[in-house]
Formats: structure tokens, C-alpha cells, sequence
């Protein structure tokens, strides 16, 4: 992302934003509510039009041609209610991306062995837990080959035990070396899983860096508040 804006009527959300994600590595976006971390997400996946700035996935500009590059989990899982677990994970590779459909089973039987989720195949949503929709969730991104994953959130509707879980999966895709980009608020899962975290207030970056500089030693006001305030909580 180089130079992005986004504005919504006379509000400026994102103020000249530049990030550069390397492939392998795991990004973490710190800050507060409203400060702007769910409105890059959405812009860096299209969801939402940049107001201006450049988009880039490994040199590749041209919107339509950039959308395999990456997959997005959302906060609230999203899951197709009137789907099972298996029609959830393969429906979009199947008919957007024209595959095999016995490649895609295959691969989604592997995803669900690979999440903890043997047996679920035929369940609905509303038959699994929080923590358990929301591995299905990442299988679902998981299963178009992404390049790189964003997650908003993943773990903000789920009590501190489906919290674990969550948390357990993602440390295994950074194991895989999967490039991620997390906005979270669990500090001390940004601090071990993190290759870089960056601070976002007021929709400018205020402070990036090594986990152990930004989260330890945080050398901008801000910054430091914002932790206290978390750690305080």
C-alpha cells in the first residue's frame, strides 16, 4: 500500500498510509477502536475503494488479477448459514475458481484434519462452537490458495478458551510461514507471533517495528497509552 486514503463523506479514516508486507512475514496492527485498522484491511482486500493511493500484490496492479492473491477472515466468521461446513469451504474454489471439484474435496477434507474439525463435514454453523466456525472460516480463505491472509479480529467474539484455539491455529500457519496480516488486540500473541507490528491511531501509523521495540519499548506517546490502557484492562 503506498500513499492510501480513504474517506467516508467529509471523514478522513485513513491518512496516507504506506505499508510493505514481505512475503513469509506476519504483521500485527495494533490500535484503538476507530483508529482505522479495519478500514485497511477492507481497502488492502478491495472490499472497500480507495479515495486514492496505490495497491500492489507482488508488482500486480490490476484489481481483478490481484484478488488471488489473498484471502480475508472476518471477525464474526461469515459463514454461509444454509451451508454445510463442506459447502462453505468448497462452493467458491469450485465456481469461481473453476477447479477440480475432487481436488477441492480433497483439499478441504485436509483443511478440516489440519483445523481440528474431523467430522464436521456435514454440520451447519449453527452446530459448532464459536471457535470451532471460525477455524472453518480460515479453511474456507485457506482453500483458495491465497498468497497472504488478513484477519480482523479473529478473536474478538470468542471467549478466552476458543481464544487459545484460534490463537494455536494462526501460530501454526506463521510455522508454515503463510504471510499474514492480523489486526489484534491480544498483545502478548502480536508480541510472539509477529515478524513487525505496527501502531495505528487517528488513520496515520504512528510507530512500527520489531514486537519487542513497539510493544516493549514504545517510543511514541501514543503508543505508550494505548498499551498502558490494555494492560490496565
Amino acid at each position: 500500500m503506498k500513499n492510501v486514503r480513504k474517506s467516508f463523506g467529509s471523514l478522513e479514516v485513513l491518512k496516507d498510509i504506506s505499508l510493505n508486507v514481505k512475503e513469509g512475514e506476519v504483521v500485527s496492527i495494533l490500535g484503538p477502536s476507530g483508529s482505522g485498522k479495519s478500514t485497511l484491511l477492507r481497502c488492502a482486500t478491495q472490499l472497500e475503494t480507495m479515495t486514492s493511493g496505490n495497491l500492489s500484490y507482488m508488482g500486480e496492479t490490476d484489481p481483478k488479477k490481484m484478488m488471488p492473491y489473498y484471502g480475508l477472515v472476518f471477525q464474526n466468521f461469515n459463514l454461509f448459514p444454509h451451508y454445510s461446513v463442506m459447502k462453505n469451504i468448497t462452493d467458491a474454489p469450485i465456481h469461481t475458481q473453476k477447479r477440480n471439484k475432487e481436488e477441492v474435496y480433497q483439499q478441504a477434507e485436509a483443511l478440516l484434519k489440519k483445523l481440528g474439525l474431523e467430522g464436521k463435514e456435514n454440520a451447519y454453523p449453527c452446530q459448532l462452537s464459536g471457535g470451532q466456525q471460525q477455524r472453518v472460516a480460515i479453511a474456507r480463505a485457506l482453500a483458495m490458495k491465497p498468497k497472504m491472509l488478513f484477519f480482523d479480529e479473529p478473536t474478538s467474539a470468542l471467549d478466552p478458551e476458543l481464544t487459545a484455539e484460534i490463537l494455536k491455529v494462526l501460530l501454526q500457519l506463521a510455522k508454515d510461514k503463510m504471510t499474514m496480516v492480523i489486526v489484534t488486540h491480544e498483545i502478548d500473541f502480536a508480541r510472539h507471533v509477529s515478524d513487525r507490528v505496527v501502531f495505528i491511531d487517528g488513520g496515520v501509523i504512528v510507530e512500527e517495528g520489531k514486537p519487542e521495540d513497539v510493544i516493549d519499548h514504545p517510543s511514541n506517546e501514543r503508543t505508550q497509552n494505548f498499551l498502558k490502557k490494555l494492560q490496565r484492562g
